[in-house]
């Protein structure tokens, strides 16, 4: 294992090369410049064996899962093989989750796993680099790309506006979860998610403090109109802080995150991404 730095693998077998035609995952740890190790898995792009077009020229989809998610968990292997209709994905477990070190932050240092992942994809020959975020994923994603940047677009689904939000039962629940030792040993061995005891401090950029910082990098902002957990005032005041480089899909039907979204949603989302990342 190594001490290297953001986006250091720590082993692979990958090598990025279109005569290779490799068509397995590949799975590593990364080493975070905190010095977590992140469980990460990189799939090919469908597209490029089916075009014979080299991997550099496709973009590559980093997807940022929700709390309590992992990179084994099925409905993110049910993201990743959507988005492999559109480039390559890489897809990992936020620290404090699935095989990953370290114990969660619920949102704060998670920026530094994320960008351990874009600068693994981008070693890994792809030149555009769009990040997909879902709930505390969403809001990694706004606040990665306003403060490390290296992306070419960005889509975040389900994302809060604000923190401390307990305006719905789920999320007063998940504050509990968070905030109370019973709770963090429910999430530990319940949720299989281990959750860090101590406060944050200082508070991290908000979603909607960064979003304004992420322009003119494209930016797609997606919520149900039945999301249980954020309510619609959420992704709104998020477009209005985007302004014109900034767009904003309401779902009719849709809940929360990446349960909620569907094959027709992901093949949308796909589309938008290919079209807005140069």
């Amino acid at each position: 294992m190594s001490d290297g730095p953001a986006g250091h693998v720590a082993r692979s077998t990958f090598r990025p090369y279109p005569e290779t035609r490799r068509e397995t995952s590949t799975r590593t740890y990364l080493r975070t410049s905190d010095g977590v190790r992140i469980d990460s898995v990189y799939d090919p792009a469908r597209l490029v064996y089916e075009s014979g077009r080299p991997p550099s020229r496709d973009p590559v989809f980093v997807i940022a899962h929700g709390f309590t998610g992992a990179v084994d968990r099925p409905h993110i292997r049910r993201i990743a093989a959507g988005f492999t209709r559109y480039g390559a994905v890489v897809t990992f477990s936020f620290r404090g989750h699935g095989a990953s070190g370290g114990r969660s932050t619920v949102g704060d240092r998670e920026v530094l796993d994320l960008a351990a992942a874009v600068v693994w994809a981008r070693r890994l020959g792809h030149r555009r680099v769009v990040t997909v975020g879902f709930s505390m994923g969403g809001s990694v994603v706004l606040r990665h790309a306003a403060l490390h940047g290296g992306v070419d677009a960005v889509v975040s689904v389900s994302s809060p506006a604000r923190w401390y939000y307990r305006g719905t039962a789920p999320m007063r629940r998940l504050h509990w979860l968070v905030m109370r030792p019973e709770g963090r040993l429910v999430g530990r061995y319940g949720l299989r998610t281990r959750i860090h005891h101590r406060d944050w401090d200082p508070v991290p950029l908000s979603p909607v403090e960064a979003v304004p910082k992420i322009a003119p990098v494209p930016l797609l902002i997606v919520h149900g109109d039945r999301d249980g957990y954020f309510p619609l005032d959420h992704p709104r005041m998020l477009a209005e802080a985007a302004g014109d480089h900034g767009e904003l899909w309401l779902e009719h039907g849709m809940g929360h995150a990446e349960h909620a979204s569907d094959t027709e949603l992901l093949c949308r989302i796909g589309d938008w991404a290919v079209s807005r990342a140069g």
